[in-house]
């Protein structure tokens, strides 16, 4: 069995943390493939090893002061080092990094050397291979990831080894500059590696345990989600749940192979997994609740609307030219109302109101503004009688008025808008229905 386990910056921070990685590591023979990020954050008032590379390197390409930042760089990794009792010394890399800054490599080349010094430690500490990203992480000139030519460069290389650190979040291009993933960082390089090497799991290790049922900021310790699909989990992160990038899940799930988001704090707990589809029947009915504020509606009403070819695609293409898209579009027979991102439309919104009228000649035309759209996504939701009714009966009773119901053919999720202000008290009604009730 292969596993690739990828490591978080507070997972990473100081010594003591990377003790915790390295007994989790050697916990599960599996573990073989070792993806670190750069040291993050040991408390609040501290600052992650990636920021301080980005002010050093400023400094440094602009001609100002920058050797008590790099120092303080360097005194993060000592303390590591030290801490962790080994016998490495990164002067000649850090004097490398000082020579490449002052000869402006670039802000690419600056951020990676948190996670490029970590993966030479974590490697030292291990006993594994150390593997630089920019040798087997490839973009082309205009800086786009090269997909087919990494799994093959990356796969070749690690299937001569047997036990690889990886550092994540960087690639390199042709020409050898080093380039970063635009988004999803080490998470990204961790699944790309899991592709490559066929893994049986992709371990996401942080500072929590797994994915939760509703934003912890609004419900006080929230139930964890224990199994994912995709698609709930694209349904989720779309409506601003804080999850894995899409970039960083892509490459796995194209193979088919699950990831497991655990918590290295908390290594006991079985943290959520995330996967393609499964026949596990679900805990609650619903898989997680995700909003969001600031949206606006614009409501259309034209009589006999239903009766003219093309009146949605003129109503859009109004949209369109203004750079507005849409989120929702519920629709009656004689109406339709168009949701979209309250700060794209204020702008243009004289503008769009008057495209409509020239477009369409509707009968009637009003917006409402100050709205929020929130997502109730579980699979369990299909093959369960009166979801909807649950829902909306909860919303009744905590006095939250519904202005829009959205239900796709999936009947996977269902999107309810209401106020700004009726936000928060309609996730906590949703949530006290179907989870606390069901607990």
């Amino acid at each position: 069995m292969k596993k690739v386990v990828k490591f978080g910056g507070s997972s990473l921070a100081s010594a003591k943390q990377f003790k915790k990685v390295g007994d989790i590591i050697r916990s599960d023979k599996s573990r073989r493939f070792v993806v670190p990020s750069a040291p993050g954050k040991r408390n609040d008032k501290d600052e992650k090893v990636t920021d301080l590379l980005y002010q050093c390197y400023d400094a440094a390409s602009e001609g100002k002061s920058y050797k008590k930042i790099l120092e303080k760089i360097q005194e993060r990794y000592t303390e590591i080092i030290d801490g962790l009792g080994l016998n490495l010394n990164m002067d000649h890399e850090f004097a490398a990094i000082e020579e490449n800054f002052l000869n402006k490599a670039g802000r690419d080349y600056a951020a990676s050397r948190g996670e490029y010094l970590n993966g030479i430690v974590m490697a030292e500490y291990l006993g594994y291979e150390f593997i630089d990203a920019a040798e087997v992480i490839f973009f082309d000139e205009e800086g786009c990831f090269e997909t087919e030519l990494t799994n093959k460069e990356l796969g070749e290389r690690l299937s001569h080894v047997e036990k690889a650190v990886i550092p994540g979040f960087y690639g390199s291009k042709h020409d050898g500059t080093i380039k970063t993933f635009s988004r999803g960082g080490s998470d990204v390089t961790g699944s790309i590696v899991a592709k490559a090497i066929h893994a049986d799991m992709y371990e996401n290790w942080t500072d929590v345990s797994g994915f939760l049922v509703s934003d912890p900021r609004i419900i006080k310790n929230p139930e964890v989600i224990e199994i994912i699909t995709y698609r709930e989990l694209r349904e989720l992160a779309y409506m601003g749940a804080s999850v894995l990038h899409e970039d960083a899940i892509f490459p796995v799930r194209k193979e088919g192979i699950p990831i497991n988001i655990r918590n290295t704090n908390k290594p006991e707990d079985k943290g959520t997994l995330i996967v393609e589809s499964t026949c596990r029947k679900p805990r609650y009915t619903i898989t997680g609740i995700a909003g969001k504020k600031g949206f606006c509606s614009i409501n259309i009403e034209k009589a006999m609307m239903n009766a003219e070819v093309g009146f949605g695609r003129k109503v859009l293409e109004v949209f369109e030219k203004y750079g507005i898209s849409f989120e929702h579009i519920p629709s009656g027979i004689d109406t339709m109302t168009v949701f979209v991102h309250q700060s794209e439309f204020e702008e243009f919104e004289q503008s769009v109101i008057a495209g409509i009228h020239r477009a369409v000649e509707p009968d009637f035309v009003e917006m409402e503004s100050d709205l929020a759209l929130i997502a109730v996504v579980g699979r369990g939701m299909k093959a369960t009688r009166g979801t909807a009714g649950r829902i909306f009966s909860a919303l009744a009773h905590s006095r939250v008025n519904v202005k829009m119901i959205d239900q796709g053919s999936s009947e996977l999720n269902i999107i309810i808008g209401v106020k700004n202000s009726d936000f928060e008290e309609a996730i906590k009604a949703i949530y006290d229905i179907f989870i606390a009730t069901e607990v």
